[in-house]
């Protein structure tokens, strides 16, 4: 006699449907966006081989870059382009993170989506506009900021400058066409970046923690420092990064700016700098065989530290509390 239980349905785990075609779709799209980078990354390598086969590991180190001597090396650009980075995450980090909070924790709501728009339109402000306003309006003052600060603090080789900073006259010429003067420009174009990330981490804090640290007599500032930013430690270190790798490979707003200069030197108000980026966009034009395949050793260069401290960025937000649920 048949049994009249009833039997349990199978369930499988297998998308069907629509489901089965969007998973298809975006495994399709994730991984030509990888193959496109590995491509990237493949063609820069293969471009390099004649350099680093003419100049072996010295073309790291060389600071020169004079092809009619055949002498090229990135070692004064290399320290150029983090020491660009390093002023713009100085001004940057403070900015955005100071931005993000008053966004998520203070604005009223009625403004909050105003502030937001605001700062996302700073991303899509061309670069060129930023190194004309860093040229234009940020430069001078900055210099007179620099001489300012090797009066003060030019004890300091970060702070010093091969001028009189007492002389009757001061020679401006000096303190302009800088590391600093260009790293306060791309300070600007990171800052979007580096606030979005941060005020998207701070917006999943969980309203009941910090609902308990209110009702537990804690100040709005208590309860930002004691449940927002050990929440959002993930997203803070995350945006940072991810500003940190924009900074490196910017071009056009530092090319406008500096004075090109091929000298390692640690000092960032002095006169003369240049970055990889920099250094691609003004020689490729007129750039022989041999330059060429330096160049795109160059840009390979710079294309592995921003692969690396974009994928670090991205593995931090991801494995911290704060990036649970959200996207890097």
């Amino acid at each position: 006699m048949p049994s009249d239980r009833p039997t349990p349905r199978r369930l499988s785990r297998k998308a069907t449907g629509g489901d089965r075609v969007f998973e298809i779709g975006a495994r399709a799209v994730g991984a030509t966006v990888l193959v496109i980078t590995g491509g990237i990354g493949a063609f820069l390598a293969w471009q390099s081989v004649p350099t680093l086969s003419r100049y072996g590991w010295g073309f790291f180190t060389e600071s020169a870059w004079q092809p009619e001597a055949d002498v090229l090396g990135i070692g004064a650009v290399l320290v150029g382009t983090v020491s660009i980075a390093g002023v713009a995450m100085f001004f940057a980090f403070p900015l955005a993170l100071l931005t993000a909070l008053y966004i998520s924790e203070y604005a009223p709501a009625g403004v909050r989506p105003t502030l937001v728009s605001l700062v996302d339109l700073m991303a899509a402000v061309p670069s060129i506009i930023y190194g004309m306003w860093g040229y234009f309006l940020v430069m001078p003052h900055a210099a007179a900021f620099s001489l300012w600060l090797h009066q003060h603090l030019g004890w300091i080789p970060l702070f010093s400058v091969e001028a009189d900073p007492n002389a009757a006259v001061w020679d401006q010429t000096r303190y302009i066409g800088s590391a600093f003067c260009a790293g306060i420009a791309v300070a600007m174009m990171v800052l979007p970046m580096s606030c979005a990330v941060m005020r998207q981490v701070f917006s999943q804090t969980p309203p009941g923690e910090k609902e308990a640290a209110l009702a537990l007599g804690a100040t709005r500032w208590g309860m930002i420092r004691s449940v927002v930013l050990p929440f959002g430690r993930g997203g803070i270190i995350g945006g940072t990064m991810l500003g940190l790798g924009r900074a490196l490979g910017e071009t056009i707003a530092v090319l406008l700016i500096i004075s090109p200069d091929f000298v390692v030197k640690p000092r960032i108000l002095e006169v003369g700098t240049n970055s990889v980026s920099a250094l691609i966009a003004g020689r490729f034009g007129d750039a022989s065989a041999a330059q060429l395949s330096a160049l795109l050793t160059a840009g390979f260069v710079l294309f592995l530290i921003t692969l690396v401290v974009n994928t670090l960025a991205a593995v931090i937000v991801s494995r911290s509390r704060s990036g649970a649920g959200t996207d890097a």
